[in-house]
């Protein structure tokens, strides 16, 4: 498609043509939910190409790989380019483009290891101990959180964090032994290697003369710092404050302000949402305005007014999950409507079970997200440590995972031989497992020498075998099958011969998902190093989705976002769930994010919203009586029709459904089956 102004004039409403056609300068584009946000960037992507601006100059970041592969697809689309050096890429994994050019700089040898949450986990365990720290002080969610507060610059060392200093800089010291950097580094350290190598900055601002930013309220104070060294005058920042929702990771939506101070801002708001009824946008916007640190926007929609929105109050959660479950069975029944155009919004993992039961026991397919990594399952993650081991051997915490899986006679009293070994020569785990087998005199006996023979040969023919040439994802299969990695399942998982399919099952989908990721026309390098660096940062920002089609949509408020569905159920919109308990304690009763939370849970709505409220709930031992949410009056009566949930379809009903169906089909009603 030409992209020329006036096709420009015909495709898109007067304020997206002014947002794709504000190239110069800085702009701060004020996308409402539903208001065609991509469509937005990736015209301006496209806009830019077409006036000649040279792809290698345009750089887009955004927060998840799939937000960056449809923007992708779609510019590639657009202008029916290949454009293999427009750069569409996450914060991170940009920021691991920084340092695979120049880490050596700051002291790293350039084929680092990135270390997921497990093996940041297991990092600050292993120097935990080596410090001699009571168990009760080991808590390591708060400790994690803790360094990741320190490391990105949100919290110091004052008060009771002052314990953990040496625990920190033991933990960082461990990173650079094995030459490797966790998450925060892949925006902390390019910060670094800018701000002390004024020369490399001086390259990317050289290159990069325009520069996007989507979903920029979720921006974290560092990743703004990022875009505020690369971007010398064109950038284009493009969010919603009202779906600002992250700030417990990071995030904060001031970013917009910070903006405005930073550089001089032509704002352009679009307000017209092209996904839900007006219904929906009104009860959204009723919600929205009892929040008073926002832009003042309204939403409105061209789709007419629609369906009021439906409360139920269901006893309690097993009764709310029965109605759920029966409600997309109606629903697709009388609407003609696929399972995967249904969306399930949860505030808490917690409530996921009852409904997930419910669905079981109605046979009703669905997929759950912000849950469990794909990723995160035992046995992907053996496998990805052989690789990570093969292709980084100083890789201390995948080694210690892998080195007695399957079982090889390594048990704890080895491992104690060898970490005295590292120890004694200030080196990592692979150099004193090479010094044991090698040296003269090796204080490891005869059997261990053996042992670790055994596997240090193992790791160095696959080493040869996986760095080289093509069919990465063939070999990983051989390797599995040389280690008898089957076997060790069977063993360790003798009284269930179900788990011990699902795994293998699990190993399967990973090793097809490489096989795709190899034989891809668009991945020019499909090398062991490239797929890891892929495999951490999808196990961090988006799992793989392809086998989600024809399934309902069950997943976390937070996880929702960014997607939209015909049809949404929100369930337990109680207070102390939404808003959460935990917000309204720590922030003094302050729920904005929880009522912006909400806000984005009802505008991923696009025709029917059904909320439920449970009377009663079971919290831990007990049940309690539950109070419906506040955000629930806060949306304008007239938009609401509460009532109970339909126990089952009367026969007359039951009866004006089929007809309609037989109707549909052309079949006459007295038709004799």
């Amino acid at each position: 498609m030409s992209l020329d102004l006036e096709t420009l004039k015909k495709e898109l409403n007067p304020e997206q043509y002014r947002a794709v056609t504000s190239i110069d300068g800085a702009i701060l584009i004020i996308a409402g939910a539903g208001s065609g946000k991509t469509r937005v960037i990736t015209f301006r992507i496209a806009h830019m190409l077409d006036m000649g601006i040279p792809q290698s100059q345009i750089l887009a970041l955004t927060f998840t790989n799939k937000a960056a592969k449809e923007m992708e697809d779609r510019v590639k689309e657009l202008t029916g380019r290949k454009l293999q050096n427009l750069t569409v890429s996450t914060f991170h994994a940009f920021g691991v483009r920084v340092l695979r050019q120049d880490i050596d700089k700051l002291g790293y040898r350039e084929n680092f290891s990135i270390y997921d949450e497990t093996d940041r986990t297991a990092l600050i365990k292993e120097c935990g101990r080596e410090l001699q720290f009571s168990p009760d002080a080991m808590d390591i969610y708060k400790i994690s959180q803790l360094f990741s507060n320190i490391k990105t610059g949100r919290k110091n060392w004052q008060g009771e964090n002052d314990m953990y200093r040496q625990l920190y800089e033991s933990y960082q010291e461990g990173l650079k032994l094995f030459n490797a950097v966790d998450f925060d580094d892949l925006i902390v350290l390019p910060i670094k290697l800018f701000r002390e190598h004024p020369e490399v900055l001086a390259r990317y601002r050289e290159r990069y003369k325009y520069i996007m930013v989507d979903e920029f309220q979720d921006t974290s104070h560092q990743q703004y710092e990022l875009m505020h060294l690369l971007a010398d005058q064109n950038v284009a920042v493009v969010g919603d404050d009202d779906q600002s929702i992250y700030s417990w990771r990071g995030a904060d939506y001031q970013n917009i302000i910070n903006f405005e101070k930073d550089f001089k801002v032509t704002e352009i708001r679009l307000e017209q949402n092209y996904r839900s009824t007006g219904t929906i946008l009104d009860a959204a916007n009723g919600v929205i305005s009892h929040n008073t640190n926002r832009k003042d926007k309204k939403l409105w929609s061209g789709k007419g007014e629609g369906k009021p929105i439906e409360i139920f109050m269901p006893q309690n959660e097993t009764e709310e999950a029965s109605f759920i479950a029966e409600s997309i069975q109606g629903i697709a029944m009388e609407d003609r409507r696929k399972y995967d155009e249904f969306g399930v919004l949860i505030r808490a993992n917690t409530q996921s079970r009852f409904i997930e039961e419910a669905f079981l026991e109605n046979n009703i397919p669905y997929t759950m997200s912000g849950g469990t990594s794909f990723f995160e399952r035992k046995e992907i993650k053996d496998v990805i440590s052989y690789l990570r081991v093969i292709s980084n051997h100083d890789d201390d915490i995948n080694l210690l995972r892998i080195i007695n899986v399957p079982r090889r006679g390594i048990g704890r009293a080895a491992i104690q031989v060898i970490n005295d070994e590292a120890e004694n020569l200030g080196s990592t785990l692979w150099t004193a497992i090479h010094s044991l087998v090698h040296a003269e005199a090796s204080p490891a006996s005869d059997v261990l020498k053996e042992d670790l023979e055994t596997f240090e040969t193992l790791i160095e023919s696959q080493r040869q075998k996986l760095m080289s040439g093509r069919g990465l994802a063939k070999k990983v299969r051989e390797m599995l099958e040389e280690i008898d990695y089957k076997s060790y399942l069977v063993t360790e998982y003798s009284k269930s011969e179900k788990a011990v399919r699902f795994k293998l099952k699990n190993i399967e989908l990973f090793l097809e998902m490489m096989e795709r990721w190899e034989i891809d026309p668009d991945n020019s390098n499909p090398s062991l190093f490239n797929y890891l660096n892929r495999v951490t940062l999808m196990s961090r920002d988006n799992g793989d989705d392809e086998n989600d089609k024809g399934k309902v949509n069950l997943m976390t408020i937070h996880a929702s976002k960014g997607l939209e569905f015909p049809v949404v159920f929100i369930a337990g919109a109680e207070e102390g769930l939404i808003p959460h308990q935990r917000s309204v304690d720590e922030n003094g009763g302050d729920v904005e994010e929880e009522r912006r939370l909400f806000y984005v849970a009802i505008t991923r709505a696009r025709e029917k919203l059904l909320i439920s409220s449970c009377m009663k709930r079971r919290k831990q031992m007990s049940v309690i009586e539950c109070t419906p949410s506040r955000f629930l009056d806060e949306i304008p009566a007239n938009l609401v029709e509460y009532h109970e949930p339909q126990k089952e379809l009367s026969m007359e009903k039951t009866h004006d459904i089929l007809a309609n169906m037989l109707k549909q089909f052309k079949i006459p009603d007295n038709t004799d089956f």
